[in-house]
């Protein structure tokens, strides 16, 4: 697979038009509604022909959404979008699970490796 997770894509599965709007709030990590709102309002107010030209190069300019990461469950699409929003935040986070798993792992070997061999001796008798 050559793509990338925290890449900028048009997302055409979830779009109205050419998946700019979509692409963009699941880049960012926000409501896709939220944002075709802002772009109709800001071709409205700020000057519709940038606007459109605008939305139209984008479309251009960028990929679709590759099929692997459209088939992503939730939890897998909201930390990405989080590692491109807030990647320290990520990264402190990942760091904390992998010690909190880590310290879960000391206890198992612990118990397993201690004088009271009571849990291997059960398993001995089921055999």
């Amino acid at each position: 697979m050559d793509f990338r997770r925290t890449k900028f894509y048009r997302d055409k599965a979830h779009g109205k038009i050419l998946g700019v709007c979509s692409g963009l709030a699941d880049y960012a990590g926000v409501d896709v509604t939220l944002v075709r709102v802002l772009t109709v309002i800001m071709t409205l107010v700020g000057g519709f022909p940038w606007i459109v030209v605008a939305y139209f190069v984008t479309a251009w300019l960028t990929e679709d959404k590759p099929r692997a990461l459209q088939e992503m469950d939730s939890d897998e699409t909201r930390f990405w979008q989080d590692v491109r929003t807030k990647p320290t935040v990520s990264l402190r986070n990942v760091k904390n699970r992998f010690r909190d798993i880590n310290g879960r792992l000391a206890k198992v070997e612990t118990y397993i490796t201690s004088q009271d061999r009571r849990l291997a001796k059960e398993i001995d008798n089921l055999r």
